[in-house]
């Protein structure tokens, strides 16, 4: 069998021997004729292509793209080796004179790759064009067009491009070459004729890939913005639908150190009107990230980072935010979002969160930020008069834990509403030290510089432990007890003070006590002394079987009205006045039984206390004795 196989192959092998030398021979000859004319065109082509109409074909060229009327002042350079190049010098782009000729651009230095053999034969076909230190103006009108395309080849094919099932259709003849296009130290100013707002671009560093017209295209630009370093990606199989406004697959990204988003699926450059893809957007400095913007927002500190994942599709009334994941700082939440528009109506934003764990202080602050928004398109280039007066909001949340402040809660259910020229935010039920508590913030007019209001209900909570957290000194009641306080204030939040405070308390407890008050000891001290320090008559505690207490609270100050301790023996009465700031007390008191049938026993003792908390002093009043009836 092994001698058979040999046979074959010396059968095969024995002709391809006798062609194969003269098919090397003739493959060496064909390949040194083509390198001996490649090399022979190179160096005569100086002499067989003219500077002229080379530089003439790629200003005409120019003009073609564009559809404005480009000028060539520098003296032009042609390069053959390796490959044929043309370098020009002050390239200008200016509108045809009978539309205003209004400067466009200016181009330091312009340069592309020609086709040798298409300029011997008198035609000029330019590609990889290299764009140095270019400074260019361009005007995006109301439909989100810019100028820039308003005419020339690039206009006629997005005017030309059909989508024939989400496929990218164009005509041949509307079709051209362009290679690749690189940008270096270029500056950018766009003029958005809608808001007026204008945009400058420096640094700008760009490399696009864009084969031919009906090719797919991908492009990176780097620039500095408002003195921060971005990062544009955008990559589209059907570019030219996607500039005209029609929908089609894209990627697109936007990166700096204050920010990250990126979104891949189906839109378009000019509307976000029908879209459906990922979007995904991280903050990790939102102070910084709004200071950048130039919309700082008091209060918002506490809001380190951000971020957001969905699943976005548009809607006939807006866009609806699936399998929503969003942080704020270190909560985490899932959920689902809606942001509706509607004609006559302000933009809303509704739906809802659930959270493991959050703190509701950075999320009060987010909430503070509000978005500003006066229709999506316009999100990041109109200016707004206060976000309350362009947005609504509808968001319901829950957590597990909830951290606010120094407090902990557990089974939050949350609200945050505004409508109108009001915000609400709603604690419509949680679970507060051993207790439950439920909260409403008002702030109305405007960005909440309106004033606000603060409703706060606290039933059956543990007082003890409230105080401790808030590290109160001096004698407080220990137990478990209920609040409900108004507070209200005619100043932005943020601003507000202690002094522009005005509301109301309640405070009622069950059984209790006040460490370091002996009744005992107060009256042994005021029957000796005028006056004497609180601290004196601390070894001990008074026990009490409920509590009411009742405040108002105005020009920092609360003044107290009838606070009742009710002991098994004796009752402790408080009224008068706490000032804020200096901890001043002046309150009037009384000691007296609880039973009146041991008045005997315990007489009334009345008393002032002066000086400050958490060590007044108390001055006992004498009782004014009662006249004598006259005998008539």
């Amino acid at each position: 069998m092994g001698t058979s196989r040999q046979g074959r192959w010396r059968r095969w092998i024995g002709p391809a021997s006798r062609w194969l030398p003269a098919f090397a021979r003739v493959s060496t000859i064909v390949l040194l004729i083509g390198l001996a004319f490649f090399v022979a065109l190179r160096i005569a082509a100086p002499y067989l292509v003219s500077t002229g109409f080379v530089r003439s074909g790629i200003e005409d060229a120019l003009s073609k793209w564009t559809g404005y009327h480009a000028e060539i002042k520098g003296n032009p350079v042609l390069e053959f080796w390796p490959t044929p190049r043309i370098t020009l010098n002050e390239v200008t782009i200016r509108q045809p004179r009978e539309s205003g000729d209004r400067l466009l651009g200016r181009i330091e230095s312009l340069s592309a790759d020609f086709s040798l053999i298409d300029a011997l034969r008198g035609r000029t076909r330019f590609h990889e064009f290299h764009l140095q230190r270019p400074d260019l103006s361009l005007t995006r009108d109301e439909n989100g067009l810019i100028d820039w395309s308003y005419a020339g080849l690039l206009a006629r094919a997005i005017r030309g491009v059909r989508d024939e099932n989400g496929a990218e259709v164009l005509a041949p003849k509307l079709d051209a070459d362009i290679g690749a296009v690189t940008v270096e130290d270029g500056t950018l100013t766009i003029t958005d004729t809608l808001t007026g707002n204008i945009y400058h671009l420096d640094n700008v560093a760009a490399d696009i890939a864009w084969p031919k017209l009906s090719r797919p295209i991908s492009a990176v630009i780097i620039a500095r913005f408002n003195g921060q370093d971005l990062k544009i990606d955008f990559a589209s199989a059907a570019p030219l639908l996607v500039f005209a406004g029609k929908n089609a697959e894209m990627k697109a990204s936007i990166t700096s150190n204050l920010m990250t988003a990126r979104f891949q699926g189906v839109g378009s450059m000019v509307s976000l009107s029908n879209i459906s893809g990922n979007f995904n957007a991280s903050f990790p400095d939102v102070p910084a990230l709004l200071k950048w913007s130039g919309r700082p927002v008091p209060g918002i500190e506490t809001l380190k980072s951000a971020s957001m994942k969905s699943d976005v599709t548009s809607a006939s009334t807006g866009f609806r935010f699936n399998n929503l994941s969003m942080t704020l700082n270190d909560a985490s939440a899932t959920g689902v979002m809606d942001f509706t528009t509607a004609s006559g109506r302000r933009p809303k934003i509704g739906g809802t969160l659930a959270f493991d764990q959050m703190n509701l202080k950075p999320f009060l602050d987010a909430f503070a930020l509000r978005l500003a928004a006066g229709g999506v398109s316009d999100i990041l280039l109109r200016g707004p008069t206060g976000p309350l007066q362009l947005l609504d909001l509808d968001v319901r949340l829950s957590a597990r834990q909830a951290q606010m402040g120094i407090f902990s809660l557990a089974d939050v259910g949350a609200s945050v509403i505004v409508a109108g020229d009001e915000a609400k935010f709603d604690i419509g039920d949680s679970q507060f030290e051993g207790g439950e508590m439920t909260a409403h913030l008002e702030a109305t007019r405007r960005d909440f510089d309106g004033g606000g209001k603060l409703q706060l209900s606290i039933r059956d909570a543990d007082f003890n432990a409230l105080a401790e957290k808030l590290q109160l000194k001096g004698p407080l009641p220990h137990a478990t007890g209920s609040l409900d306080l108004s507070l209200q204030t005619p100043k932005a939040i943020w601003t507000t003070g202690l002094a522009d405070v005005t509301g109301k308390l309640k405070f009622w407890t069950s059984a209790g006590s006040i460490p370091g008050v002996d009744v005992s000891a107060v009256r042994t001290q005021a029957a000796q002394k005028s006056f004497f320090p609180l601290s004196t008559a601390a070894n001990g505690a008074f026990a009490f079987n409920k509590l009411d207490l009742q405040a108002d609270f105005a020009n920092g100050t609360a003044e107290i009205h009838d606070a009742r301790f009710v002991g098994s023996e004796q009752t402790l009465a408080l009224s008068g006045v706490i000032t804020y700031e200096s901890n001043g007390l002046a309150l009037s008191g009384s000691l007296e039984a609880t039973d009146p049938a041991r008045a005997a026993d315990l007489p009334l003792l009345p008393f002032f206390i002066g000086g400050s908390w958490p060590n007044p002093v108390i001055s006992p009043v004498p009782l004014l004795a009662t006249p004598a009836k006259t005998q008539p």
